[in-house]
């Protein structure tokens, strides 16, 4: 088989054919795969069998694996394993525009999403660029925002810490945003990788602009936000049962739909901490360097 890529947008997303990731893969395949993330940010992958021990394989080829999700449950017997699985009963709490976790001082470099139920209608998962978003912003805008930083917490997820909580009361709440923690991240920043500007923020965990009053910020997010989600820096994938999408954590954001309900929808996903090819990179330059 070849390995091609087809894009789906010209700004984000190329489908992946002549790889069977249900198979160990080679150096060779994994380093294919890693530069057309780079190349398109998020690329998927139709119909591949993947057991979950493949599935940690394949991360780990990439770089360390992420912790157990401080919110979300695993796979039994495979802690890093997220699950995502939600029908009527059980209300998704994913769609909303994010980038994974930028409430950490380092988020994840990148995902790796399998399908292993997919509804018979909707349930499809949009992933929009915020490298395409950066350069269509006008020219004083990038200069306003070019030094500013902004605070990121849990966002949406304080709901689940405030159920029960009496009024007047935020124990709970307290307890959990020091657990989760709290990160400042540059608005503007240079990917490590391919060197393309980033604006980075995102409307689920990005709360406020460092140095900014909180009707001035809210401002100034609020005009972000409505420029990261335009359709034109966008592309949406619908689901069938065992496609693989990886995404590059660090230049894009994503929103998974929640239209299909009452049916089911069930993914199994694996988070990269690091990207060892870029650090390896780095530290060679910096070695020559000295």
């Amino acid at each position: 088989m070849v390995f091609e890529a087809s894009p789906i947008t010209p700004a984000i997303g190329a489908e992946i054919t002549g790889i069977d990731l249900s198979k160990p893969c080679s150096h060779t395949d994994t380093d294919r795969i890693y530069q057309a993330l780079l190349d398109y940010q998020v690329i998927f992958f139709r119909n591949q069998s993947l057991t979950a021990q493949l599935h940690l394989d394949l991360a780990c080829s990439f770089g360390n694996l992420e912790p157990p999700h401080p919110i979300y449950p695993c796979l039994e017997d495979y802690p890093e394993v997220m699950v995502l699985d939600f029908d009527g009963n059980r209300p998704q709490d994913t769609n909303v525009w994010h980038t994974d976790l930028t409430f950490k001082g380092t988020s994840p470099f990148a995902a790796i999403l399998h399908c292993k139920t997919a509804p018979p209608c909707g349930g499809d998962t949009l992933w929009a660029s915020l490298s395409a978003a950066y350069d269509a912003l006008p020219e004083g805008v990038k200069s306003d925002i070019a030094e500013l930083r902004a605070v990121n917490d849990m966002g949406d997820f304080r709901n689940i810490f405030t159920r029960g909580e009496p009024d007047g009361d935020a124990t709970n709440l307290a307890v959990a945003h020091s657990r989760l923690g709290n990160a400042i991240h540059p608005l503007v920043k240079i990917h490590p990788a391919t060197g393309r500007t980033l604006l980075f923020c995102n409307p689920a965990f990005t709360v406020h602009v460092e140095g900014l009053t909180a009707a001035d910020s809210a401002r100034l997010l609020g005009y972000l936000f409505s420029h990261l989600t335009k359709p034109e820096f966008q592309m949406r994938f619908q689901w069938h049962q065992n496609d693989v999408a990886i995404w590059d954590n660090r230049c894009t954001m994503h929103y998974a739909l929640y239209d299909y309900s009452p049916y089911r929808r069930t993914m199994h996903r694996v988070a990269v901490i690091n990207d060892k090819r870029c650090d390896e990179a780095l530290a060679d330059a910096t070695h020559r360097v000295a």
